[in-house]
């Protein structure tokens, strides 16, 4: 196994150095890395370290949404909260039933197999649009509206309201229609249990930081320790996590922003083997083949999607502060997917509904092609789109 760690952090770091060498976004060179000593192809990688690739993935991801909510500034989320829970629902919700239409139009699915896919495909990546927006943050991209913020915490609602959809239409199909009313109702649920966790989290160790005298590396481990107890207790109660782990960052800068600036820097050392690992690991499990067999029609199902989203956007800033650049940035902020189509695609297979494989399949070619038109799109983009007069 520690060979194999070896063999994904040097692949992962020289194919990331590569693309971003070519002007192109180092998370797309550890993808590649991933897909191609894969088991889909040269299989180099045992099976001990794919079985627990998983949760390598979600330590990974946990980290970067941690540092993303030690970056976000109270006054900013203010000012951009109820946007960003308008980009988080009317975009997602917008392009999950255009193509639940369009699969049951053109795949000939029955309504609920074409309303589990589509929630699948609607779901946006944190673990691509996350590092990006931190980017920008860094670069003082953006910041005078709080474009980065708005699109970091609408990305966490959004996959709030797909995650749910998609356990609906999953639950209609394997047991009936009496969760349905439950299934909605967890929608403001979960985002609200999300808050409310990440607050306690976060209230329980500013209060453990400031009563006990600590290192500086007890009080980044235990910081870690409590950003992965808010994502591992959303499990068994029906909260958003990854939301949780932002709001745990974000109330411990309130609190205290010279420790939070401390552990933001600390975060941001450890991500860079983090990012090897997730991005490497995501590429492990993509199988090219399959998703050139979902066909052009999987294509043209996820295009118009992507366009369906876009004009989400539109709707969602109708009266905003955002002019059109903006506008067309934020619709092209929210193209990668790849987390939730990582680890939901399979499962209807897994529950044995029909056209699993094909549901799989599209879920494999949505993060082949927007996962890397996406990362490309959002680094070209915010250099134009953003610009110099959004600099601070």
């Amino acid at each position: 196994m520690l060979q194999d760690l070896l063999l994904i952090l040097i692949l992962g770091f020289v194919a990331g150095k590569i693309f971003e060498m070519i002007k192109l976004p180092g998370l797309l060179g550890m993808l590649f890395a991933g897909v191609i000593i894969g088991p889909n192809y040269l299989d180099l990688l045992s099976e001990g370290i794919l079985e627990i690739s998983g949760d390598i993935r979600l330590i990974a991801l946990v980290i970067i949404l941690l540092r993303a909510g030690l970056g976000l500034h109270r006054e900013t989320l203010e000012k951009v909260g109820v946007l960003a829970l308008k980009l988080g629902a009317i975009p997602c919700l917008l392009e999950g039933f255009v193509v639940m239409g369009l699969a049951r139009m053109l795949l000939g699915m029955e309504w609920m197999e074409a309303g589990v896919l589509a929630f699948i495909i609607a779901a946006v990546s944190p673990a691509v649009i996350v590092p990006s927006m931190l980017k920008l943050m860094e670069k003082r991209i953006g910041e005078n509206k709080g474009i980065p913020a708005m699109i970091l915490a609408g990305a966490s609602i959004d996959d709030v309201f797909a995650i749910t959809l998609i356990s609906i239409f999953l639950g209609i199909l394997t047991t009936g229609n009496e969760g349905v009313w439950h299934g909605i109702m967890a929608i403001p649920r979960e985002i609200i249990g999300g808050v409310l966790l990440g607050l306690f989290v976060g209230l329980f160790l500013s209060y453990i930081f400031k009563k006990f005298q600590l290192k500086g590396s007890d009080k980044m481990l235990l910081l870690v320790i409590g950003a992965l107890f808010s994502y591992v207790i959303s499990e068994p109660i029906p909260v958003a996590g990854l939301l949780a782990v932002m709001v745990t960052g974000i109330f411990l800068l309130e609190k205290n922003k010279v420790l939070a600036e401390v552990f933001s820097k600390d975060l941001k050392g450890v991500w860079a083997f983090g990012e090897i690992f997730l991005f490497v690991f995501i590429g492990a499990i993509v199988d090219v083949s399959l998703a050139i067999s979902a066909g052009p029609i999987g294509l043209l199902i996820i295009t118009i999607g992507i366009l369906a989203r876009v004009a989400g956007v539109y709707v969602s800033t109708i009266g905003s502060v955002l002019n059109k650049r903006e506008r067309l940035f934020c619709g092209i902020a929210y193209f990668p997917k790849a987390t939730v189509q990582a680890a939901m695609g399979a499962v209807p297979l897994a529950y044995g509904v029909e056209g699993g494989e094909l549901i799989l399949a599209i879920s494999v070619l949505a993060v082949v092609f927007t996962a890397p038109i996406g990362a490309i799109g959002i680094d070209l983009s915010a250099k134009h789109l953003l610009g110099p007069g959004e600099v601070k």
